[in-house]
């Protein structure tokens, strides 16, 4: 299993971090996709999101 995931649009391929939480949960690092690409995410209600990465919380 390959540590990135692999986002493809427009003809430009990005590859983003994947980590993993403290219960083992994989997550996908977005944290440079603005600025790389020019794209953003939308999460509505906030669901599906990690907040932030900390030594308590993922």
């Amino acid at each position: 299993m390959s540590n990135f995931a692999e986002l493809n649009y427009n003809g430009q391929s990005f590859k983003l971090p994947v980590v993993e939480g403290s219960e083992g949960e994989k997550a996908i690092d977005i944290s440079k996709l603005r600025g790389t690409s020019g794209l953003i995410t939308i999460d509505k209600g906030f669901k599906n999101t990690g907040s932030t990465e900390s030594a308590i919380t993922f």
